[in-house]
């Protein structure tokens, strides 16, 4: 990594430069060997002058560059690489400021005694607990480079099914935005000309067609009232869902809207099942793996399931029995679950149950897409014959008395 410092030599004389180093300690001892004071020292990255490295979207770290660097420390640690020279060779090859920044500070914990997993605790942005954990049962069980491994074929499953969901919705988001802002187009500037012809005409003005030219009139003269309510009503909306409420709202909403809630209930099964099976057969205690995918699953009613279902096992229940009083887990599921229990094979039965999941979600998505795409036209089409019938319609009545 590349720092720029100010220093002072021995002649009281002030230099300024820079210096290769694995991290800021290693670059100070190098100057001060060389007989120089250090006054001021600085990665290379804060002095960049790009705006976009400024702005946290362009500074961030993605779940794909996590999956090569897992990857890549499997590999070298496979090669018997010590655990410190592997953060400096992945960190000093790296290409994302934001990731490498984090990756040495992770050296520097280790130069000073810490464990890989306490290391990797400091960086919960980059690092989630269930990575974490499943770090700290590699070091215990001796089987690291197994485990970044396991961690790297975990990520791109969850890459894999969170972005298909996401891409499948991206064409209707597109339409939709492209609709409503032909509509904003029309209402603003052709229904206005058109109007004034016909309101010139001493024409009688259908009911449907004044409701439009009330529409066209409202977004014309009462633009920044509108705009107003618009950025009100958001910023009202964001505010009550950061609360602890408004989470609870949206994450029971998405589950009970049609079509779409049964989407986002095999999505988070999917994640469920995969977090689980990955973390028992990595050797973690049931309660640590129930505690740390209730953090991952990212919806508040599967959390709350799985807080409970963490006081049921702590009280002796079996972990089929305390999922099976929720409608939100399916009766398939706890049925799979009791068998491995019984069986001893709770992590390859979840492991199995994951790869089901992930393929309904790939269903689900595809169905949905299929359902939309005619939907959306037949809905935009109504939209624009009504908008184009309230107002030729008149113009045609004109025409008519004119002949």
């Amino acid at each position: 990594m590349l720092f720029l410092y100010k220093t002072i030599n021995k002649n009281g004389e002030r230099e300024e430069g820079s210096i290769e180093a694995f991290n800021m300690d290693i670059a100070i001892t190098s100057l001060q060997g060389k007989g120089l004071a250090v006054s001021s020292i600085k990665p290379k990255d804060e002095y960049d002058g790009d705006i976009l490295k400024k702005i946290p979207f362009f500074n961030r770290v993605t779940n794909k560059e996590i999956v090569v660097l897992s990857r890549q420390m499997s590999t070298l640690f496979e090669a018997k690489v010590s655990a410190l020279k592997v953060f400096q060779l992945v960190a000093s090859g790296n290409d994302n400021p934001a990731l490498r920044k984090h990756l040495l500070g992770v050296v520097d914990d280790l130069q000073g005694g810490a464990s890989i997993s306490s290391a990797l605790s400091k960086h919960p942005d980059v690092f989630s607990d269930f990575y974490v954990n499943m770090i700290k049962s590699g070091e215990e069980s001796g089987h690291i480079d197994q485990t970044f491994l396991y961690l790297a074929d975990y990520l791109d499953r969850t890459y894999a099914v969170s972005s298909k969901a996401k891409n499948a919705l991206i064409y209707p988001a597109f339409v939709i935005f492209t609709f409503i802002s032909v509509m904003i187009l029309m209402f603003t500037v052709i229904v206005p000309k058109i109007g004034a012809i016909i309101k010139e005409s001493a024409q009688e003005i259908p009911f449907y067609t004044k409701i439009v030219f009330w529409v066209s009139d409202l977004f014309v003269n009462n633009w920044a009232l509108m705009l107003l309510v618009l950025v009100s009503c958001v910023t009202c909306f964001v505010w009550y869902a950061r609360t602890n409420e408004g989470r609870r709202w949206i994450s029971n909403t998405r589950l009970y809207i049609p079509y779409v809630g049964d989407l986002y209930r095999k999505l988070y099964l999917s994640r469920f099942s995969d977090n689980m099976s990955t973390m028992i057969l990595s050797g973690i205690p049931m309660l640590k793996a129930i505690e740390v995918t209730s953090f991952v699953i990212d919806n508040e009613i599967y959390k709350e399931i799985l807080n409970e279902a963490v006081a049921k096992v702590k009280a002796g229940q079996p972990l089929s029995m305390a999922l099976a009083d929720r409608e939100e887990i399916p009766n398939i599921l706890t049925q799979m679950v009791k068998v491995g229990e019984e069986s001893g094979e709770l992590g390859n039965i979840l492991k199995t149950m994951s790869k089901f999941y992930q393929r309904e979600v790939i269903n689900a998505v595809d169905t949905l897409v299929g359902m939309i795409e005619p939907i959306m036209i037949v809905t935009l089409g109504v939209g624009v014959g009504i908008l184009l019938a309230s107002v030729l319609m008149p113009i045609y009545n004109i025409a008519g008395s004119i002949s």
